[in-house]
């Protein structure tokens, strides 16, 4: 109980896990080690323990409550509503359970009536109906516009400027990005391929989950984005917050096509943007279209960037089956919402093990692989190691399978409440060795979805793994 109250989820999960070892047959335990399942988002771990405790104590309100809500994470919407009725009807006072039952009611009802109108024609973009041109900026509206239609680095300044004040973009500029944007990435290949030149240096992030001040951070610890200061994002990373962060990035992409680089990450679709709020800002911020519009250019960011032919970038990590080729991640048709298996799938959702062999995986979608999964995909391919995010590393960063599989994470103190530092990593081309900085979260506090910030306690320190240290990491790891 004390782990929970301190937000300390892991160990809550470890002393769980060693109470249920001396009372496998209690429900209560079962479903408290589910909600810190759920609270770390490995989403099937949590539905099997809600599930185990339903099976020792059918009456167990609570039992039903996690069940609901691991569903919902894994899109499961059918199956959360009935748990979710059955709390309401035991509990008719509850008003969370009640409203987290009409929310996925009107979940399955909208899917519903979505395979209903569903048709064999080609969807038609909301581009087609929109007509930016005679869309009218007000006089009263003194933020940022786009010079001549274009972003430029004085407009990127001043809408960072725009958001930290908490200011909204105007629909209008907000439309333009999102139309250029769409256009700029449906050009571009599911596998990005760069090359850096031996002076040349890239910055690789991780996830940020919507954390618009922390990204600010990042911006003033390691400079702006420029053609000598190129970035790799693992993911565009909507979550929970407006849309700031992804606009933000969205802008300097269309700044600088060719060294800013966009991955897509599990969030960028449409089950988790309804799950985590992201669809419901842009929604109540400016119109329904707009979200329709985001969801088109989410399926056309790429999935993996590989450096110098060496270094393998994503989102989530390896493959469910051993024999997959970078050629064929190059041919996947990736736009589109992801399917529940297969490459594209694992790239968005697979996680690392310590143990060999693959198995079921924590978060109920995709694969955990092991070291030997990662050391036959990386000589198969002649890769040397794969940079991956998706999961929150309490230093920020995490060197596992020898040195062949690094776990980066740019969100210092996640969701106001994982005290995790933050990190990005360089990649000089001379060497392709990874410099890991690691960073402290801003002090803010939250306030109808704003970050507000205050300038305090901000610290880095870095960490540089000669080649030496590299190659012994790798050995001892």
């Amino acid at each position: 109980y004390g782990t929970h109250q301190c937000k300390d989820y892991d160990n809550a999960i470890k002393y769980y896990t060693e109470a249920l070892e001396l009372n496998p047959a209690n429900a209560i335990y079962f479903s408290n080690r589910s909600l810190a399942y759920l609270r770390t988002e490995c989403y099937g771990y949590a539905l099997a323990d809600a599930t185990k405790c339903l099976e020792i104590d059918k009456n167990y309100i609570k039992g039903y409550y996690r069940r609901a809500t691991s569903n919902m994470a894994l899109g499961k919407f059918k199956a959360a509503l009935k748990d979710y009725e059955t709390v309401v009807r035991v509990r008719p006072n509850d008003k969370d359970a009640k409203m987290k039952y009409q929310e996925c009611n009107k979940i399955v009802k909208q899917k519903a009536f979505e395979r209903a109108i569903a048709s064999d024609e080609m969807k038609k973009s909301v581009v087609d109906s929109l007509d930016i041109e005679n869309m009218m900026i007000e006089d009263e509206y003194t933020g940022p516009k786009l010079e001549e239609g274009k972003v430029t680095m004085s407009f990127m300044k001043e809408m960072m400027e725009c958001f930290k004040d908490q200011k909204k973009l105007h629909r209008k500029c907000a439309y333009q990005i999102l139309i250029q944007v769409k256009e700029l990435l449906s050009k571009l290949p599911s596998l990005v391929e760069i090359t850096l030149k031996e002076t040349e240096k890239i910055t690789i992030c991780g996830d940020t989950h919507g954390q618009f001040y922390d990204l600010l951070n990042i911006f003033e610890l390691n400079g702006l984005p420029s053609e000598t200061n190129p970035y790799v994002s693992c993911s565009v990373a909507v979550k929970r917050k407006a849309p700031f962060v992804i606009l933000t990035l969205f802008g300097f992409k269309l700044l600088l096509p060719d060294s800013f680089y966009l991955l897509r990450g599990n969030h960028e679709t449409d089950n988790m943007n309804q799950m985590y709020g992201f669809e419901g800002e842009v929604k109540a911020k400016y119109t329904t279209q707009m979200f329709t519009l985001f969801s088109e250019v989410f399926q056309w960011l790429p999935l993996a960037q590989c450096i110098n032919g060496k270094v393998l970038v994503m989102h989530g990590g390896l493959f469910s089956e051993d024999g997959v080729m970078l050629d064929d991640l190059r041919k996947i048709d990736r736009n589109r919402q992801p399917p529940d298996s297969g490459p594209m799938c694992d790239l968005l959702w697979s996680d690392p093990q310590p143990q060999n062999g693959r198995s079921v995986s924590k978060r109920g979608v995709s694969c955990q692989f092991g070291p030997d999964v990662t050391e036959r995909f990386l000589d198969q391919n002649k890769l040397d190691y794969i940079v991956r995010s998706h999961e929150v590393k309490a230093e920020g960063y995490e060197v596992t399978h020898s040195g062949k599989c690094i776990t980066v994470f740019s969100a210092p103190n996640y969701c106001d409440q994982m005290a995790n530092k933050g990190a990005y990593i360089h990649l000089r081309g001379s060497d392709l060795k990874p410099e890991f900085h690691q960073f402290t979260a801003v002090v803010s506090t939250s306030d109808n979805n704003f970050d507000i910030l205050t300038l305090t306690n901000v610290t880095i320190t870095v960490h540089l793994l000669s080649y030496s240290t590299f190659q012994a990491s790798r050995s001892q790891l």
